[in-house]
């Protein structure tokens, strides 16, 4: 059984595009399966075979290795095949190939341009070669496994698609929910990593792209590029699981503040939102609408300096060559000389991402995040948005301080029509596992 990977259907027919005339198909049932091949031959059958190689299907793999598991599939690794296959398996691979004076290797990450690239550039006439200049959401980014080419009008990379959070499809299981497009824990700079293929005319490579792997057990790694740490099956539409913090379960977002537990018998992260609720329920549970606050009855002395926010600045790709493992090709951009690269497609049976037409806020480049000084118990992630009551809202505000001393909340009387005790004091910072002050 195979279900057929096709290219993203193009609006307009434009014969200026370089074309590529191969499609991917997926093999959900490979022959290998059926003859009990076991698993270790199965991964020997890659994608390096020969011209004179009939087997049913090719093998790919998988270059990722996401540490949560899928509910399915142990890995990654695809059974697909190329069509027309004659024609792909005739030419030659290649290890790398050169772009505007760039080298690119299988193994890179690119970025690949898409229709709304080609949009953007003929409403603002900006040069594709000249970086800085395209919006994020003009790409797609795309890890290159294969180069093969037929001559320097004719070189193609057969590509693993990364996945913006806001591309995963309908019905997409992750964990026991079916979700859709991008979750809370997701990152501004995260990305997905698939197993879903396709062939791209390397025409269409924009420049070199870096993205890392997120392993969340490392508390203190930063993310200041792009990165990944859920994968996406495409044959069951799983995505990885991803670690739980906090009591409420939920995922870790990088991109916002989280707060572990000094207890060395707990030393639970919890999620800042969580914390802030605890923290403003408990001022409301002893002061309610009408009764002012005493400064004696507070165990925490005043902290009046503010942390400032993080900030974050983002920084911003451009005639080909392809380049044998023995002996240089050249590569000329296309037979009419083009400059508009073609257009992949992600949709794989029936999925299909959303496409990235609409303005992006920043350059595809790597976004780095300015570091502040910090204590160890401190790290990033996302807070759950909290589905409780809040009675508080309006009456108390909180603010978390993390510098010199304990840590500890400084609250905000927002009451005005309650006369008398302090309008600012502190509350003390406790988990919500242990109980323990946080300090």
């Amino acid at each position: 059984m195979s279900s057929k990977s096709r290219k993203r259907s193009r609006p307009v027919a434009d014969e200026n595009r370089a074309d590529c005339p191969f499609t991917v198909t997926m093999v959900s049932t490979p022959s290998y399966a059926d003859r009990g091949e076991n698993a270790t031959r199965k991964r020997k059958r890659d994608s390096h075979a020969g011209p004179d190689d009939d087997r049913k299907e090719l093998v790919q793999p998988s270059p990722f290795k996401p540490k949560g598991r899928f509910k399915t599939h142990r890995a990654m690794d695809l059974a697909y095949t190329v069509e027309p296959r004659k024609r792909w398996l005739d030419m030659t691979r290649y290890n790398s190939f050169v772009l505007n004076n760039v080298k690119y290797f299988t193994e890179d990450y690119v970025y690949i341009a898409n229709d709304a690239t080609i949009e953007r550039q003929k409403a603002t006439n900006k040069d594709p070669e000249r970086p800085g200049l395209l919006q994020s959401t003009d790409y797609w980014v795309a890890k290159i496994l294969e180069v093969r080419a037929l001559d320097e009008h004719h070189v193609y990379a057969r590509v693993y698609w990364m996945y913006s959070p806001d591309e995963l499809p309908p019905n997409t299981l992750d964990g026991k929910k079916l979700v859709s497009g991008r979750q809370p824990y997701h990152g501004q700079n995260e990305l997905i990593a698939s197993n879903h293929m396709d062939v791209i005319n390397v025409v269409s490579v924009t420049m070199r792209a870096i993205v890392n792997q997120w392993v969340e057990s490392d508390d203190e790694q930063v993310q200041e590029t792009l990165y990944w740490r859920q994968a996406f099956d495409c044959r069951t539409s799983q995505l990885s699981s991803v670690d739980l913090s906090c009591r409420c379960r939920a995922p870790a977002n990088p991109d916002k503040t989280m707060v572990g537990c000094t207890n060395s018998d707990c030393e639970e992260w919890l999620h800042y939102e969580c914390l802030l609720h605890d923290v403003l329920m408990r001022v409301y549970d002893q002061l309610g609408t009408d009764k002012p606050h005493r400064s004696h009855e507070s165990p925490v002395k005043m902290e009046t300096d503010e942390k400032p926010p993080a900030t974050l600045r983002s920084t911003t790709p451009t005639e080909i060559k392809g380049e044998e493992t023995h002996s240089p090709m050249a590569v000329k951009e296309g037979e009419n000389g083009d400059s508009i690269p073609p257009v992949p497609v992600k949709q794989i049976d029936g999925i299909t991402p959303k496409t990235t037409e609409s303005p992006a806020p920043s350059t595809p480049a790597n976004v780095n995040a300015e570091k502040l000084p910090r204590p160890s118990s401190v790290k990033t992630g996302r807070p759950k948005k909290s589905v409780e009551s809040k009675p508080y809202d309006g009456l108390f505000d909180a603010s978390l301080k993390l510098d010199d001393g304990p840590t500890a909340w400084q609250i905000t009387d927002l009451r005005g029509d309650v006369s008398g005790g302090d309008r600012t004091w502190t509350e003390s910072a406790k988990c919500l596992f242990c109980g323990i002050k946080i300090d």
